[in-house]
């Protein structure tokens, strides 16, 4: 409980402050039409002949009832669980940003129009209005980056970075509504970069994935793959995701060492096995199940482990939901820990289509049902991809994540006590990486044979 107390006053403590991306107040939420006094914005071309944007520029204090980011927080952990659902078939470790999907998606949301409209918020799990989504997910962005200079005075010298990008390439000449590119600027930083699908496709996509490759620190190289960009595409929009963040307590790398991890068919494997002895940290103990978190130098981000018991791993993931994870959050309290955990280091790909099919948004991959006329009038719009890719690497001294998403449209043709606890982690376990304050989860994944 004291982790989503601590939230709230850190929520609280920005909003006091007046640097907060959030209100306290009840108000409504403003609609993202203009308001009648104000003149509407026209579309300006950059200084390089290439970005179009609206002349607004990001929201740094939206006026977001605190309920709102509350609610969007969880509905994103909703549909993080439920993604994971849709992709745990697949064969080994797993990690993915779920923060990185929704944002990429919400951006598209914000063209789309009646029942893909619909169906696009049921597959986000958002129960508030589109009206209200956009908002909160600035000012939940907006938290999150102020959380990134919050380290000890002590830390000097060690990494602690955080970056998340948002763009949209657009053909160049193609007339894209003003208020979409609006909503785009004022809540997700983005502009739109002129690119010529028709014409140059392979140099498209060579200027998107080296603006992934930039952004993510050369860690995400070469999302979109030859072929997924041809004449005719019309609109891409992306995010990428960096993390690269020190523990608060680094593991000894003198005292790492070969261990057995067992598999889930019950066979070893031998790791390189760290070791932290004694140090105070969340845990709680559930039915069949161990948590431990560890947080990193800037103290609002935590890796959080969910350890099931040996050959309860299946089990654990069956009934892993938003609930059951609030419900560990809560559970938490400081014990001294001797923790043992394998380093790791791997990458997950994913075609996102057939996960977000399953989970009901079917209809905005379909050319002849999609309606993004809230993005484009001129022609009808669909998604013919999403495409995913993030990679994780966790070491003594902390963790290297990295993540990015794009979205590919086209047109139609217990008490504490003075033992510490030992953990060892030499069988399969989920991990989290997540932004304390707002509860919301950066990266997510499993692993299951290090």
């Amino acid at each position: 409980m004291k982790n989503i107390i601590a939230g709230l006053v850190f929520l609280s403590i920005l909003l006091s402050t007046g640097c907060s991306a959030i209100s306290d107040e009840g108000t409504p939420q403003p609609t993202e039409e203009t308001p009648e006094e104000e003149a509407p914005p026209t579309q300006t071309t950059g200084q390089d002949g290439n970005l179009i944007k609206s002349e607004l520029a990001r929201e740094t204090n939206p006026q977001v009832p605190l309920e709102d980011l509350l609610i969007l927080a969880q509905d994103l952990s909703k549909f993080a669980t439920a993604f994971y659902h849709q992709i745990r078939g697949i064969d080994g470790n797993i990690i993915f940003s779920p923060i990185s999907i929704s944002q990429a998606l919400s951006m598209t949301m914000a063209g789309a129009e009646t029942s893909t409209e619909e169906a696009m918020m049921q597959t986000l799990q958002y129960s508030l209005s589109e009206n209200q989504v956009h908002p909160a997910f600035n000012a939940l962005l907006l938290a999150v980056e102020a959380s990134e200079k919050m380290k000890p005075e002590e830390s000097e010298g060690s990494e602690f970075q955080l970056n998340i990008a948002n763009s949209i390439w657009g053909q160049a000449g193609y007339a894209f509504e003003s208020a979409f590119l609006d909503i785009l600027a004022r809540h997700y930083g983005a502009g739109l970069y002129n690119v010529d699908y028709i014409g140059a496709p392979e140099a498209a996509r060579g200027a998107i994935n080296d603006w992934i490759e930039e952004e993510t620190e050369e860690k995400i190289k070469d999302l979109i793959p030859p072929g997924a960009i041809n004449e005719l595409t019309r609109m891409v929009l992306a995010n990428a995701i960096y993390f690269n963040g020190s523990w608060r307590y680094p593991f000894n790398e003198e005292i790492t060492q070969p261990a057995a991890f067992t598999l889930l068919d019950g066979s070893e494997s031998s790791v390189d096995m760290m070791a932290l002895s004694g140090e105070s940290l969340p845990y709680t103990a559930g039915d069949g199940y161990q948590v431990v978190q560890l947080p990193y130098l800037s103290p609002d981000f935590v890796m959080t482990l969910f350890v099931p018991d040996q050959g309860n791993f299946n089990e654990f993931e069956d009934g892993l939901d938003a609930e059951r994870l609030l419900t560990a959050a809560i559970d938490l309290q400081d014990r001294p820990v001797n923790l043992r955990m394998p380093k790791f280091d791997f990458e997950t790909s994913t075609n996102a289509k057939e996960p977000l099919t399953a989970l009901g948004m079917g209809e905005a991959f379909l050319s002849d049902k999609a309606d993004f006329s809230g993005m484009a009038a001129s022609d009808q719009l669909f998604i013919s991809d999403v495409l995913h890719k993030a990679t994780i690497t966790v070491d003594e001294k902390g963790t290297e994540a990295a993540a990015a998403t794009v979205v590919i449209m086209r047109v139609k043709s217990a008490p504490v006590g003075d033992q510490p606890i030992t953990l060892v982690i030499d069988r399969p376990f989920l991990f989290l990486i997540q932004h304390q304050p707002t509860g919301s989860i950066l990266f997510m994944g499993r692993v299951v044979d290090p």
